[in-house]
């Protein structure tokens, strides 16, 4: 996720950190190359452009820009959809590792294998969801339990799934209460939703039919709009049509980082620097005496 201070409005105009121009810049060269080489036909025989006519281009420019704006809302929609998701985990886990450390019997070694079992399910589910290595985990869980979450196709339930193990074993043995276990098993199935929020969105992106037919009318918009305009805008063709497709293809290049709100795109959410949070969160809860620093920005992205 990029997160910088705010720019002055002259400023906004050149950076380039945080900007997706550098993604879209080889598409607007062909744009550019395309327009000036109509440019230069119009310049050689400019008879062969008169009975062009800009209208059909400015109704493609409107409809597309519609139909850019309702897509990219659509995946702003799974961007912020994600971000609630893992904001409503950070608060679940905080609750529940208050409720461990304040309900649980007081027996120190037990608290704290609970409350990292919390952020060992954080760094199972970051990495299921970036399809990553997930062996961080491995050092939040008991010795030898690691070996039987590995085994799983599913280790963030193995994770919760060995929690509630435990927390079954305190029941039958007097030390938990129905009722305080029913608690407990609320606050497990609320993380197992999260989980399946999650999977749900990684699982299942906007359809592809849809961003491609986007995608070509885009090209195919700026590809012809130099044939429709040069008449009229003659040598300003090509910074017109490169300015156009800056803003549509940077709108389709935003949408694709967007629609993946999971993955590693400086657009993406920050799933490292918010299972930080929970490890910093868990450790005060502990009263850990050395705390991880929270995770900074590098060159304006937090990942």
């Amino acid at each position: 996720m990029i997160v910088r201070p705010r720019p002055t409005p002259f400023g906004l105009l050149f950076i380039l950190r945080g900007s997706i121009l550098p993604t879209i810049t080889p598409r607007l060269m062909v744009v550019l190359a395309v327009s000036a080489g109509v440019t230069w036909l119009h310049e050689v025989a400019p008879e062969q452009f008169r009975d062009v006519s800009p209208a059909p281009f400015t109704l493609l420019g409107l409809a597309l820009s519609i139909f850019l704006g309702f897509r990219n809302n659509a995946c702003y929609e799974r961007w912020w959809e994600g971000r609630k998701q893992w904001g409503q985990l950070i608060a679940e886990i905080r609750g529940l590792v208050r409720e461990i450390m304040t309900l649980l019997p007081d027996e120190p070694a037990l608290r704290q294998r609970c409350a990292h079992r919390l952020v060992a399910f954080a760094h199972a589910l970051r990495s299921q969801l970036r399809d990553a290595n997930d062996a961080r985990a491995r050092d939040w869980l008991p010795a030898g339990e690691w070996d039987r979450v590995v085994q799983s196709r599913d280790r963030p339930g193995a994770i919760l799934l060995a929690q509630a193990h435990e927390l079954r074993i305190l029941l039958r043995r007097g030390e938990l209460s129905d009722q305080l276990y029913r608690l407990f098993s609320g606050r497990l199935l609320a993380m197992t939703a999260i989980q399946a929020a999650c999977e749900r969105l990684e699982s299942t992106p906007t359809p592809f039919t849809y961003s491609l037919l986007l995608h070509r009318s885009a090209w195919l918009f700026c590809l012809l709009l130099p044939f429709g305009i040069v008449d009229s805008l003659g040598l300003a063709t090509p910074i017109l049509t490169t300015i156009l497709g800056y803003g549509f293809f940077g709108l389709d290049a935003l949408g694709e980082e967007l629609e993946e709100p999971f993955g590693r795109s400086q657009n993406a959410l920050p799933l490292d620097a918010l299972v930080r949070a929970i490890e910093i969160a868990t450790g005060e809860a502990l009263g850990d005496a050395n705390l991880p620093d929270a995770l900074l920005p590098e060159n304006c992205v937090l990942l």
